[in-house]
């Protein structure tokens, strides 16, 4: 039996989660759950599998959670209440799955408590890539990617020498906005953005992903989960989403891992590594699907991509400056403050105006976050 607490829950990854753990009841058991303000969901989750604890986002919403709830479970809030889900005594793997920087915190207090990480907030290692690694390897924890490109390289290197490693590639959608010419993008709403093609995800992302925001705060994820220079890093556009991500090796072979889109997949690799789950979703049939293509991006037409390479280059805060522009950007677009290619102005002018140093500790990364939020909020208005 393998003892869960689930940060994010009531996001599609978080649900996706608690859907495999409801399949296997006999490994898996629910400790605890985190979520933002989605009481009613997180009340039938909490009723469901009969965690520990809950914690919401603020008190309002933990006073309401437990007035429901009654006295079975404890309900706790705030950033105190997520470090506490994180490192419960009893839990042996720890689903971060929180969207944004506001999953460093908790996940961090989870590895220094000895607990297994299955990574689905690539936030934590684009904020803070080298901390979070000198972290997992001090306190001896496993570190599983969620995220279906990294779980794709995880897989693929699987019983290959690191030192044979040429190249990855990750895939990419290219999002709803693949074909449009440059000057339609102008006037696009957070409406269409949030028409994903292939993935259903939650807002935040699905507009990154609209961006290719996601696949450059993948590329840095990739830079420190397999420890390679962004010069070894490639990213392709494969529309059909079938291929997940490549591994190419010195000798030129190319191992790539198939599947159809369904988090499902990687989130069971992750839960039931070193072994495998049964099958819980559709399997994939190639003669169904016919071709596979493969294009560049359009780095003109979508920046963001470009500027993720440029932040690894610059190093040091700068990574969690692109994040939290980003962060900033995409919420004003989605509240209709600003337009769809305002977001990389916006995080273009915040890069610019930073000077990035080396983080010795989580304070100062979020000291970085703290001042590219203001920054691009004085932007996206």
């Amino acid at each position: 039996m393998k003892n869960l607490s689930i940060l994010g829950c009531t996001g599609s990854i978080g649900v996706n989660t608690l859907d495999v753990a409801r399949r296997f009841p006999e490994r898996f058991r629910v400790m605890a759950l985190s979520c933002g303000a989605n009481v009613e969901l997180v009340e039938a989750q909490a009723r469901e599998f009969s965690p520990e604890i809950v914690t919401v986002r603020d008190k309002k919403a933990a006073d309401t959670l437990r007035k429901r709830l009654g006295g079975g479970v404890r309900v706790l809030h705030g950033v105190e209440g997520l470090v506490e889900a994180a490192s419960l005594d009893g839990v042996d793997m720890v689903v971060s799955s929180i969207v944004g920087a506001a999953g460093l915190v908790p996940t961090m207090a989870a590895i220094e408590s000895g607990k297994d990480i299955a990574l689905a907030n690539k936030e934590t290692l684009v904020c803070a890539g080298s901390l979070v690694i000198d972290a997992v390897k001090r306190n001896g924890v496993k570190l599983l990617p969620v995220d279906s490109e990294h779980s794709a390289i995880f897989q693929s290197m699987k019983g290959h020498r690191k030192n044979d490693l040429a190249r990855l590639t990750l895939t990419a959608s290219g999002g709803p906005f693949r074909e449009y010419p440059a000057e339609r993008l102008k006037g696009v709403k957070p409406a269409d953005a949030l028409k994903h093609p292939n993935w259903e995800m939650g807002r935040k992302i699905t507009i990154d992903s609209a961006t290719l925001m996601n696949k450059g705060l993948e590329v840095i994820e990739a830079r420190w989960l397999f420890d390679v220079g962004p010069e070894r890093i490639s990213v392709l556009v494969h529309p059909q989403s079938i291929i997940h991500s490549m591994a190419e090796f010195i000798d030129g072979s190319v191992i790539a891992q198939l599947g159809v889109p369904d988090m499902r997949g990687p989130i069971s690799y992750a839960l039931g590594y070193p072994g495998r789950l049964k099958k819980n979703i559709p399997g994939l049939d190639l003669s169904k699907v016919g071709r596979l293509t493969f294009t560049e991006p359009d780095l003109q037409k979508f920046p963001c991509l470009s500027y993720a390479f440029d932040a690894l280059d610059a190093g040091g805060t700068m990574p969690a400056v692109l994040n939290a522009a980003n962060e900033v950007a995409v919420q004003a677009f989605l509240d209709e403050k600003i337009g769809f290619m305002d977001i990389p102005a916006v995080i273009r002018a915040v890069m610019d105006g930073h000077k990035p140093w080396k983080p010795s500790s989580v304070e100062e990364v979020l000291s970085a976050d703290k001042w590219a939020r203001v920054a691009a909020a004085r932007l996206a208005k």
